[in-house]
């Protein structure tokens, strides 16, 4: 017995070397941690139990067969994140390159299997050169298995992407359908063609960075939801992340211990500028609403002009979509109307109540956005937030025109409570635009046009830009001085905490994509 039980440990000491020291080494001089230690970093100390330690692959072509390493590239298995059972898997690039093969990616699926079954959330360390070519379809195979993985538990478990390296070809597909793709600054990237394809095929010179870096995927594509300095801060925001999601879709995040106190917030009083065409900033109505120091913005530098994320409301989890008047006026615009969409679904998916605060303009004009599909983006804003069941609680802050009050969340399309400020305009349009149109007659006829139109506007002004007529009709179900915003929100969604929808019977339905 005590030969075996050397045997393993030597097995042991062996797989927990990987693909050697002298590539651990060179791991650590690329200002990387090794997948056993981001693995023990992100885990509760001592939880993590491995899985599949001793595979090796069955390759036999190009001489593979001489280059056996223990655990094949990937290091899988689970453990605990603050006392929460995860599954997790964190690829080994001192394993030729953390490339995938057929074995590589039957322990990937077995653990994406284990946390479906189980109901807890599943997360991805990727840092992979891509398939291993030298087995071929093999590899292209294992890609494939993971991505249906992906889809099955979409909307089930939360899944969880870091891509601390490269992850380029067939493998960034797998971290696109997770919930939230995480990226390291200087040392990860993620593209379907590298550089020297980019070159050969358009003739355009461009670095890995440029192409597909943390930088790019954050604020041109919208591809990575957080990007971290380094590897530790990245492990940190996932730890972050989860405590604000559930375990599965059939439960709702824990609430924290919470002591009403200091719910009348003064700051909130002034805001908002007297002039309705003057710029503020957003994060300072949701810092005056929530519970202190908990917000967790997500897409934070992509489509600028809508702010979403997580925060604490009285100790329960809230999902945040909020128009940013510093940026574009607050417009919704293709980008915007996506990042949006995808949150509202998310936080839907996982019973996250939704606050949404309403300060638009309209839709951004001109020919970039028609042309990019602005009306089909909309939609799918507009498509997310009908579907939504959970609670769902509109603030209206400043202008609410046109097709955008609509979409952001009204009363028409399912809110379950819509409050607005004093300071609210709810209307079809801003009063200058709406005066030349209604009383262009009277105006062009008048003896000092600009005069008659300046007393149209104000006429205007008078009768919409406000948000009586609006609570009138029982559109707004209540208008209530800023001070008084987070004692009402946080009735509200108390109120709401146990309401039901019945959804027609259908499969699904088809979403404007």
């Amino acid at each position: 017995m005590d030969k075996k039980s050397k045997k393993l440990k030597e097995k042991i000491v062996q797989a927990h070397l990987g693909g050697g020291q002298k590539r651990i080494e060179q791991q650590h001089q690329k200002k990387k941690l090794t997948a056993r230690e981001r693995i023990n970093f992100l885990l509760d100390e001592g939880s993590f139990e491995e899985m599949g330690m001793l595979v090796t692959h069955r390759t036999t072509d190009f001489n593979m067969q001489k280059q056996q390493f223990l655990g094949d590239g990937v290091v899988t298995g689970y453990g605990t994140i603050d006392g929460r059972l995860v599954y997790v898997f964190a690829q080994d690039f001192t394993v030729f390159g953390g490339s995938l093969s057929e074995t590589h990616a039957e322990k990937i699926c077995k653990v994406m299997d284990a946390a479906l079954k189980v109901g807890v959330p599943c997360i991805g360390l990727n840092d992979s050169g891509g398939a291993r070519i030298q087995e071929g379809v093999r590899s292209l195979g294992g890609y494939a298995d993971i991505f249906y993985r992906n889809v099955q538990s979409s909307g089930v478990i939360p899944q969880i992407s870091a891509i601390m390296g490269p992850c380029a070809g067939g493998a960034v597909y797998s971290p696109a359908m997770t919930d939230f793709t995480f990226m390291v600054e200087n040392t990860s990237y993620m593209f379907v063609t590298g550089p020297n394809v980019v070159k050969t095929v358009t003739n355009e010179e461009v670095t890995s960075e440029e192409l597909g870096g943390a930088s790019a995927h954050s604020t041109k594509s919208g591809v990575a939801h957080i990007t971290s300095a380094n590897d530790f801060e990245c492990l940190k925001d996932i730890k972050k992340l989860l405590s604000y999601l559930p375990q599965n879709n059939k439960e709702i995040t824990k609430k924290l211990p919470y002591s009403f106190r200091d719910e009348i917030r003064d700051e909130l009083e002034n805001i908002v500028p007297d002039n309705a065409n003057k710029p503020y900033d957003m994060h300072k109505v949701i810092t005056g609403i929530i519970d202190n120091d908990s917000f967790f913005e997500i897409h934070k530098d992509y489509a600028e002009n809508i702010i979403v994320g997580f925060a604490r409301l009285g100790g329960r989890s809230i999902g945040i979509i909020a128009n940013q008047p510093l940026f574009l006026a607050g417009v919704l615009d293709v980008n915007s109307s996506k990042k949006a969409a995808r949150f509202a679904r998310f936080c839907d998916c996982f019973n996250i109540s939704l606050l949404v605060l309403v300060d638009v303009p309209g839709f951004l004009p001109g020919t970039d956005q028609e042309w990019n599909g602005i009306i089909v983006n909309g939609a799918k804003l507009l498509y997310a937030l009908s579907e939504a069941t959970v609670p769902r609680v509109t603030l209206i802050t400043r202008k609410a025109y046109g097709g955008a009050y609509d979409v952001m969340n009204s009363k028409h399309i399912g809110a379950d409570m819509n409050f607005a400020w004093p300071s609210a305009e709810i209307a079809v349009m801003g009063a200058k635009g709406a005066s030349e149109i209604i009383f262009k007659k009277e105006i062009k006829v008048a003896d000092n046009p600009e005069e008659k139109l300046a007393e149209k506007e104000k006429e205007y002004a008078e009768k919409f830009a406000n948000p009586f007529r609006a609570a009138e009709r029982g559109f707004i179900d209540e208008v209530i001085l800023p001070k008084d915003t987070r004692r009402k929100l946080l009735k509200a969604f108390s109120m709401l905490e146990n309401k039901e929808v019945h959804k027609p019977d259908r499969k699904h339905g088809n979403i404007p994509l």
